[in-house]
């Protein structure tokens, strides 16, 4: 009986991952997640989202990115449990925490003397775009404004991808206390091209797997 249940746990269809296949969803979303935060951090960029105030706590404190990113993302799991469900607030948990851990270690692995802000804006921001469309395919965010924009995608049917863009505009405007308005405008540049890769390839009625 037990191996029955264990072995349905890895069986996936049609409309349900299993366990293995969010499993990998989750370290792959999260290892994009990090090299794309690595390719905007290597131009001294910035990025919208939880990341972006990790960013901007990053820059102001001197604290590593990683343990920014864990902390800002804390107030956030409330939310997720109560709207979206006990699964997707684990999942999520699990792919900040990884996000955090990588990033504190990709810099011992990769390691980029040089980025051109315009390309690691369009780089970095398709990375990231294609790591959280992983992990939200498999019902997993990595925090904060992603868990609202996911919100009230299910909630209005408002796209997530807009929803963060907006959200992404106010915290980029932050910025200008931080960063020089060309880096500033790059930085733009990468929340759009991240939100818009969002936006057009994730939609509920094209992906409907749980």
């Amino acid at each position: 009986m037990a191996s029955n249940a264990f072995a349905g746990l890895l069986n996936s269809s049609a409309d349900r991952h299993s366990l293995l296949d969010d499993a990998q969803g989750i370290v792959a979303g999260s290892m994009f997640a990090v090299l794309g935060v690595t390719l905007l951090s290597g131009a001294g960029l910035l990025a919208g989202g939880t990341a972006g105030l990790a960013f901007l706590a990053h820059y102001a404190t001197g604290l590593s990115f990683g343990l920014c990113f864990f902390v800002v993302n804390l107030p956030f799991y409330y939310l997720a449990f109560r709207r979206l469900g006990l699964a997707f607030t684990i999942k999520t948990f699990a792919a900040i925490a990884l996000t955090s851990v990588l990033s504190e270690f990709v810099s011992g692995f990769i390691s980029m003397a040089h980025v051109d802000p315009i390309a690691g804006a369009l780089f970095g921001g398709l990375v990231i775009g294609a790591g959280m469309l992983a992990l939200f395919r498999h019902r997993a965010s990595l925090g904060g404004i992603g868990i609202l924009a996911l919100y009230i995608q299910d909630r209005f049917g408002w796209r997530a991808g807009f929803v963060q863009l907006g959200f992404d505009g106010i915290i980029l405007a932050l910025s200008f206390f931080v960063a020089s308005p060309f880096i500033i405008a790059c930085s733009v540049l990468g929340a759009i091209v991240l939100n818009l890769t969002i936006a057009i390839n994730h939609r509920k009625d094209r992906y409907i797997a749980m």
